[in-house]
């Protein structure tokens, strides 16, 4: 049976993990198209490191997990709490986790990430996560979107000149910035475009999400949509009528035959997953095209679907 668009999910019984969305705010300006300076990726990677924030928002605590690149450590190894971070300045994309979830449970996600050359805020949402009451109107309402803001304002404030903080001077927001997340995570983002915009998104790759609404103009994005066709958690359908909604730049990868989340989670197409997940970033945050090149080929095998309008 297809949900309603924007009718809410009844996940608590389903052990499922999910997500949240977002709203608006500034720190950086307008992104530009192709900025002089813009660099391809790096190709190298990176150590982790991690540090820790406890932030709020109209008495709602958002512990903040900042996974980076490192300076020191061991590429493949686990993060290591406030270790240097590597020379250069990175791009950030923000991570939604899901329900019942964390920072560490969605470590498949968001350390390749790091490890490519971003640096990766991951609140830890007050009422979706471990052991939480596992309120899923946070997400309906706004609460989580107004929460992704706060985490970029907060997170880009560090980089800032004159912050002191190990982070200034290491941002690179040329492009503006991202976000994603899976299920819960995947709604939040696709309302960081739609319900509750924040115009400094610009890239998106919502994983497993439904519709959250209809775009505004505000934001200007490049989107990834992410999602088994046989999804009993959130309608694939609507994931499909939120992309068809959005104007290109715009892709949908469709793992044909899997469900909720085998693709995030080490299954057969994981490799995949993660693959053109890295290049859609690296496109858009760094502006390399040879990773926007990629793109078609990181995204096959497996049954996977490639739908792609990238102009």
């Amino acid at each position: 049976m297809t949900m309603p668009r924007r009718t809410l999910l009844s996940l608590a019984a389903t052990g499922a993990i999910a997500a949240g969305t977002a709203g608006t705010a500034a720190l950086i300006g307008p992104a530009q198209a192709q900025p002089a300076g813009v660099q391809a990726a790096p190709t190298q990677t990176f150590p982790l490191g991690v540090r820790q924030f406890n932030w709020n928002r109209d008495g709602r605590t958002l512990v903040t997990r900042i996974f980076y690149p490192a300076a020191t450590g061991t590429p493949d190894g686990n993060p290591v709490s406030d270790a240097p971070i590597a020379d250069g300045a990175f791009p950030v994309v923000e991570w939604s986790h899901g329900l019942g979830g964390n920072p560490e449970s969605y470590g498949v996600c968001i350390r390749p990430l790091a490890a490519a050359g971003f640096i990766v805020p991951a609140p830890v949402f007050p009422t979706t996560t471990t052991g939480s009451e596992g309120n899923v109107g946070d997400v309906y309402n706004g609460n989580q979107s107004k929460d992704v803001t706060e985490v970029l304002t907060r997170t880009l404030a560090l980089g800032e000149s004159g912050s002191g903080d190990p982070f200034e001077g290491r941002m690179d927001t040329q492009l503006g910035v991202g976000a994603a997340g899976h299920s819960l995570g995947g709604m939040t983002t696709h309302g960081l475009l739609t319900a509750w915009p924040d115009p400094r998104i610009t890239a998106a790759i919502p994983y497993a999400c439904v519709d959250m609404g209809d775009p505004d103009g505000t934001v200007d994005a490049k989107v990834l949509f992410v999602h088994g066709d046989q999804d009993s958690i959130c309608d694939y359908d609507l994931a499909r009528q939120a992309h068809a909604e959005l104007p290109a730049p715009k892709a949908f990868m469709t793992h044909t035959g899997q469900g909720h989340d085998e693709f995030i989670w080490n299954g057969p197409t994981y490799n995949q997953t993660v693959a053109t997940s890295l290049d859609w970033m690296r496109w858009s945050l760094y502006g390399d095209t040879d990773a926007r090149d990629r793109l078609a080929s990181d995204a096959s095998g497996g049954g996977i679907v490639w739908e792609a309008d990238l102009d």
